[in-house]
């Protein structure tokens, strides 16, 4: 008779498609792993890991209310932590040396994997002391009181996007255009088309603009994906990309973009 109780965890995100996305590849990963509670923040998650005492507790690092690494000295020596982050390589540089995991989001099944088998490894053990990571991430990422490091803009990396009756995760590298559609804005990959509800005007503050150029109103296009830029009979400029056969206007107000033609 296995008289190991089951290990079981908390997920904190403050989206909930990403808690349900590391759920459910734990459960293909770990399927003996117990989801004890699922938090949007780090309040909630704190509370939560106090009250269920979880072996495991994945943490986003950016939440409302209590970061990630605000939620993780608060449970210092409690569970063993596993941050998640979206790609942000100033906080994964912190992890470099570190005894602590982490997972990039979305969060890819092999590389959820081992840090599965790492955990594994350390039930039963004491929780690492984090101590001087988590001073280290505070500082990278601007949440500490000591003097906050400059770092790069983040920008969106990834898209959750409406493809039929199901929300898939887009990485924006593999977007060819956004554009603008009655109340919806049209995803465009090489393969398939998505919709979601955010305007293009949000994204334009969102996206990388040396990754994506606007050039309508109701459009933004990947710059590596256009391969010509041509007049039609009115003289306007028409864009053609890579990997799709739809044929892209500009309009006037951003001519400038291809100034040369």
């Amino acid at each position: 008779m296995d008289r190991n109780p089951a290990p079981t965890a908390v997920i904190a995100d403050d989206e909930r498609l990403m808690r349900e996305q590391i759920i459910g590849r734990l459960r293909e990963a770990w399927p003996e792993l117990v989801i004890v509670g699922e938090a949007a923040n780090g309040r909630e998650a704190v509370a939560l890991v106090r009250s269920q005492e979880p072996d495991i507790v994945f943490l986003d690092i950016r939440m409302p209310e209590m970061t990630g690494v605000e939620a993780a000295k608060a449970l210092a020596g409690q569970c063993h932590v596993v941050f998640v982050t979206a790609y942000d390589q100033y906080a994964v540089e912190a992890f470099d040396q570190g005894a602590v995991d982490y997972l990039l989001k979305p969060a890819d099944p092999e590389r959820l994997k081992v840090a599965v088998e790492r955990l594994k490894a350390r039930l039963g053990k004491q929780p690492d002391d984090m101590e001087a990571l988590l001073d280290k991430l505070s500082q990278r990422l601007g949440g500490g009181s000591g003097a906050v490091e400059a770092r790069p803009r983040e920008y969106l990396r990834w898209i959750q996007a409406s493809v039929g009756n199901n929300i898939r995760m887009i990485p924006t590298s593999e977007v060819l255009f956004f554009r603008a559609e009655d109340k919806y804005t049209r995803v465009q990959t090489e393969g398939y088309e998505a919709l979601i509800r955010k305007p293009i005007k949000e994204l334009v503050d969102e996206l990388d603009p040396e990754e994506f150029w606007q050039i309508h109103r109701a459009i933004l296009v990947r710059v590596t994906a256009i391969t010509e830029v041509s007049r039609d009979f009115r003289g306007q400029q028409i864009v053609a990309l890579r990997g799709s056969p739809e044929k892209l206007e500009v309009s006037r107000s951003y001519n400038h973009l291809f100034k040369h033609m």
